[in-house]
């Protein structure tokens, strides 16, 4: 794909973020507020180039994303653009979160980035068992030194996929944000949320 317009990358950020919804032209149209002719030819582009896949359901095609090394190089892309053009607010949490070393995915969503003073900093963070106390102390540091306290959410990588294939609200509400860290591994986790 030559250039990436705005347009495209919130629908395939929406298509990407929103696996427990079955888009079409019209729907997604209707949540980006664009014409639903405009909204289908660029998923039909999409489709094309192989960043999306489709299928025909009644008089409809639904849309998600492919799971294809070229596919998933291109939705990191999106990501990492997403959280590079953040706001000035989420754009200093992004970097406060950044710091974590300890968690495979950082998604930072919530009150943060709708509102100018939030009460807390909403963040998911993908850890593992042996890295889970070491993540909980460096999350401790920065509320130490920070103004707004981060309200973490801590998910094992299994259990983050699990919840989303069980499309449970907080996971669903939280992989809605921003993808600060850990682009591939989110990327794995929504892919494995869909087998059967």
């Amino acid at each position: 794909m030559k250039t990436v317009t705005e347009n495209e990358m919130r629908a395939v950020l929406k298509i990407l973020k929103s696996p427990e919804i079955m888009y079409n032209a019209n729907s997604l149209a209707n949540d980006l507020e664009i014409s639903a002719m405009g909204e289908l030819k660029i998923l039909k582009r999409l489709e094309a180039e192989g960043i999306l896949k489709s299928r025909q359901i009644g008089n409809a095609n639904v849309y998600w994303a492919n799971d294809s090394s070229y596919a998933e190089g291109y939705a990191k892309f999106l990501l990492s653009k997403e959280a590079e053009s953040a706001g000035s607010l989420a754009k200093r949490w992004v970097s406060e979160i950044r710091k974590l070393k300890s968690a495979y995915i950082g998604i930072l969503f919530g009150s943060v980035l709708i509102k100018k003073d939030p009460r807390d900093i909403d963040v998911l963070l993908v850890t593992d068992q042996k890295r889970f106390l070491k993540l909980k102390k460096e999350v401790a540091e920065l509320n130490e030194i920070n103004p707004k306290k981060i309200h973490a959410i801590y998910q094992t990588f299994q259990d983050f996929a699990e919840n989303i294939k069980k499309k449970e609200p907080v996971i669903l509400n939280a992989i809605k944000g921003i993808v600060i860290f850990g682009e591939g591994k989110f990327l794995e986790a929504l892919y494995e949320s869909r087998k059967e």
